[in-house]
């Protein structure tokens, strides 16, 4: 999987590619040549005592230095920019993959996850590339080419070699396979840690309301402490590499002084080549110390690939159509015909053959119990989801064959948790509409009823909102949704139980004045409270995910029994309230 999505992801960079190749081959040249000249001034210039011959190898190991140095610091910045350029297009990508999700892809693999592996999975990809951009080409080329060069010196030495680096590869090599698990393990539970961490951020005031602070904060502790277990687990593996190379370095280098020591005494060995020798095996060593290093991070990356690569394989279950429809006849007709929608994996659907007609002009309500199915119906108009059985039109078209911009201009949601962006005022309102006016927004807030507390506000339409808009009331935070809603001017209102939040004559002056505002548009409002919905043109009556009743107000009140036990069972809260009051 990783080198699958390394081979799609850094096609675009071929050309740094080629260069870094290159810049890495000069610099591992270098690298290698200069113990041979070191050897050279040692043996041809010191020992001899050929001044001259020590100051021009000297001056041509000066030249080469520098060419080192070059090539490695073009090198590395090459790699640099190539691995932040797969970093950015990669977080782009699922960003952009997410955001295609719709609402089932979406809990299929929760927030918590997928900030994870938008963030920390593909900084630990990225890692890995730039890690291997400075070591992939420079540790085999120093490595084999130590191997030719030290034996080029002398042969003598060569069983050393042929024990350090199958022994080096081995040692790592079992560590490194115990790794690979416990990465896995180790990104499931910074999952798990954000989850958790969002949950008590976003639920502080649950939190405290019901005195659950210490429960908390051990259920956190817990949580910190196995993601802290099994990083303590994988630092020490990590960490037990080094020694054992190092314990390897150790020991051959104290053979090859041993036995290079009795090949100069019978002087089939010079001092300076024992010197190049030295400085070989020690390269040798070093690359297959770089090369182990990044099979020690291989792992937690393929790990993460996996977990990127599965969003971006991971399709939306509402497609967008391949030949979409630009333009429809019509000022906003919803039709919905025997539509049912089950989720994947449930035992019962949770809408069967439903039908409902919403009209320009007229308001349509959805009524039930709680689990009826009310927002799911609502949902499948804009198409958060897709009905799995029958159709849902808009203006005589199937939703799944209009343009998804030209669904979002006609359709206009307002859901049942609101959410503010942060920014002002202005901004979240403009969501609507981004060319809109100041004089179309204070329109729109006044029909909404947010008129007056917008004006109380320091700044106006500029006063800061914060994320999710927790600086604001929910019954706020509801008209401003509407408010932002009535900005667009769709020809299709959907109100999820939008007014729940708000007291019975605020409830009362938003429908009056909605009723204006929206009088050419269709309406389907989806409602708890039977009071706020018994002047509707038409009602609908869900039960258990059908359609059980369909008429006025009165109408079912004659010939529908659940709507009777719906009426009654509210009429009874409301009286056993004003008993108490």
């Amino acid at each position: 999987m990783l080198r699958r999505l390394l081979t799609t992801r850094l096609a675009p960079y071929k050309k740094p590619l080629a260069l870094l190749v290159l810049l890495q081959i000069v610099q591992s040249c270098a690298v290698l040549l200069l113990p041979a000249l070191n050897a050279a001034v040692v043996d041809d210039g010191v020992v001899a005592g050929d001044q001259g011959r020590v100051l021009s190898l000297g001056a041509l190991m000066v030249g080469v230095t520098l060419v080192q140095i070059a090539s490695s610091i073009g090198a590395v910045h090459s790699g640099a920019r190539v691995a932040a350029g797969l970093g950015r297009d990669l977080r782009a990508a699922v960003f952009h993959r997410v955001q295609s999700f719709s609402a089932r892809e979406t809990r299929q693999f929760g927030t918590a996850s997928l900030v994870t592996r938008t963030l920390n999975d593909v900084q630990q990809i990225q890692m890995l590339v730039l890690s291997s951009f400075t070591l992939v080409i420079s540790a085999p080329l120093t490595g084999m080419g130590g191997i030719v060069m030290a034996l080029s010196l002398d042969t003598g030495l060569s069983p050393v070699l042929i024990a350090v680096v199958p022994l080096l590869a081995l040692s790592v090599g079992l560590v490194v396979r115990r790794l690979t698990p416990l990465f896995r393990l180790m990104q499931e539970r910074l999952d798990t840690v954000n989850r958790v961490l969002r949950e008590q951020i976003t639920g502080v005031r649950v939190i405290r309301a019901f005195v659950k602070d210490e429960y908390e904060r051990a259920r956190f502790r817990r949580t910190n402490a196995a993601l802290m277990d099994v990083s303590l687990r994988t630092g020490l593996l990590g960490a037990l590499i080094f020694p054992l190379v190092m314990t390897v370095v150790n020991v051959s280098s104290v053979a090859v002084v041993w036995a290079g020591a009795h090949r100069i005494a019978e002087g089939s060995m010079g001092v300076g080549e024992l010197t190049a020798f030295l400085t070989y095996l020690q390269q040798i060593v070093t690359a297959v110390m770089m090369a182990m290093s990044l099979f020690v991070i291989m792992p937690r990356a393929a790990v993460c690939a996996e977990r990127v690569q599965e969003v971006l394989d991971t399709r939306s279950s509402v497609h967008p159509p391949s030949r979409p429809v630009r333009h429809t006849r019509g000022h906003g007709t919803v039709e919905i015909r025997a539509a049912s929608f089950r989720h994947p994996g449930a035992e019962e659907a949770v809408l069967r053959e439903v039908e409902l007609t919403a009209r320009p002009g007229e308001t349509t309500a959805v009524i039930g119990s709680t689990g009826s199915g009310k927002s799911t119906l609502l949902h499948l108009v804009p198409r958060l989801f897709d009905a799995t059985e029958g159709q849902v039109l808009v203006d005589g078209v199937d939703v799944r064959e209009l343009d998804p911009a030209l669904l979002a201009r006609m359709v206009g949601l307002v859901p049942q948790h609101p959410y503010l962006f942060s920014g002002t005022v202005a901004t979240n309102l403009r969501f609507g509409s981004s060319g809109a006016t100041d004089e179309e927004l204070w329109h729109a807030l006044r029909v909404a009823q947010a008129h007056d507390f917008v004006e109380r506000l320091d700044q106006g339409l500029d006063s800061p909102i914060t994320q999710g808009g927790t600086n604001l009331s929910g019954g706020q935070r509801q008209r401003l949704a509407i408010a932002r809603t009535l900005v667009r001017r769709p020809r299709v209102y959907l109100f999820d139980d939008s007014f729940s939040a708000l007291d019975q004559s605020t409830d009362a002056a938003l429908r009056a004045a909605l009723a204006e505002e929206t009088s050419g548009a269709a309406v389907v409002v989806v409602a708890q409270r039977v009071a706020s919905v018994r002047d509707a043109h038409r009602i609908v009556v869900l039960d258990r995910g059908r359609v059980v009743g369909t008429g006025t107000h009165d109408e079912l009140m004659a010939g529908n029994g659940t709507y009777r036990e719906i009426v009654s069972s509210q009429s009874a809260d409301q009286s056993a309230e004003t008993e108490e009051v």
